[in-house]
């Protein structure tokens, strides 16, 4: 669905032009909470949003998401292997959340194409 998709490349290059931000970190943490921990929390409220803001998905297409964030997920911990269980710093934080936001609107735009948008004719 998106994992598959131009955007979904973009994404990915976007966050591997910031991996300095995950690199030898000196800041303060902004909580306890892990970058993964953060990663998965900040996913989850988005693609929770997402499925709200598209009540007529099908039980089918909801698991096509779900199982497309699972796949997001695990290329996240690939990318961030070193980094997964620091805790997260105030940059991140604010990285990752857009980020997030980003997905989310790779969502709603494969949402709209797939699943909303009339075939043509």
């Amino acid at each position: 669905m998106v994992t598959n998709t131009e955007g979904y490349i973009h994404i990915i290059e976007y966050l591997t032009a910031h991996l300095n931000l995950f690199e030898n970190c000196a800041d303060a943490p902004a909580s306890g909470d892990t970058v993964m921990g953060v990663i998965e929390q900040e996913l989850s409220e988005q693609i929770i949003t997402v499925c709200s803001q598209n009540e007529e998905l099908t039980f089918n297409q909801r698991n096509t998401i779900i199982r497309e964030v699972d796949a997001i997920v695990y290329d996240l911990e690939e990318i961030l292997s070193g980094v997964v269980n620091n805790h997260v710093t105030p940059a991140q934080l604010d990285f990752i959340q857009e980020w997030a936001i980003l997905i989310k609107n790779l969502f709603d735009t494969e949402i709209h194409s797939q699943f909303i948008s009339p075939p043509p004719s």
